[in-house]
């Protein structure tokens, strides 16, 4: 799932678990590409407050496809790496078009919906299902659910 809240950040995904026992967590994304994060200095991770907490990385090695290990700053231990399992992960609107692929479906985030010419409405949020990629936005005022298909995206 990834939405943008504000203009200003990009949910990316989540910490998926920790890695290790020096406080390395597992980030699990949807950028649509493998990535170290080369030369991201902060993420953001989302409060029950609402409010977005930054933590400094330190290092970010590939897992796979849609994980990376990464160090942050403060969390040297399994222990405190907890407390940030299972937290969204946010990015600054300029680091997340840095490292999120130009064909990912979070990058459909701001795109606007079209039926037949007609503007519909524009992206707020990807809702990523094991068999189709739901797109949310407002019509009218009330939230709607349709399935994304980029031919009726436009930016």
């Amino acid at each position: 799932m990834a939405q943008s809240p504000t203009p200003d950040y990009i949910s990316i995904g989540k910490i998926a678990g920790t890695h290790g026992l020096k406080g390395d967590v597992v980030l699990k994304h949807a950028l649509g590409k493998r990535t170290a994060l080369k030369d991201l200095k902060t993420i953001f991770v989302k409060e029950k407050t609402g409010s977005y907490l930054p933590w400094f990385l330190e290092s970010a090695k590939i897992k796979n496809e849609t994980e990376t290990f990464i160090k942050l700053e403060g969390l040297d231990t399994v222990e405190k790496a907890r407390s940030i399992v299972q937290k969204e992960v946010w990015l600054t609107t300029a680091d997340f078009e840095k490292h999120a692929a130009k064909n990912s479906v979070i990058s459909f985030i701001g795109y606007t919906i079209n039926d037949n010419g007609k503007e519909v409405g524009r992206i707020e949020e990807i809702i990523e299902q094991p068999h189709q990629v739901l797109c949310r936005l407002l019509v009218e005022g009330k939230e709607v659910l349709i399935p994304c298909m980029r031919k009726h995206c436009r930016r």
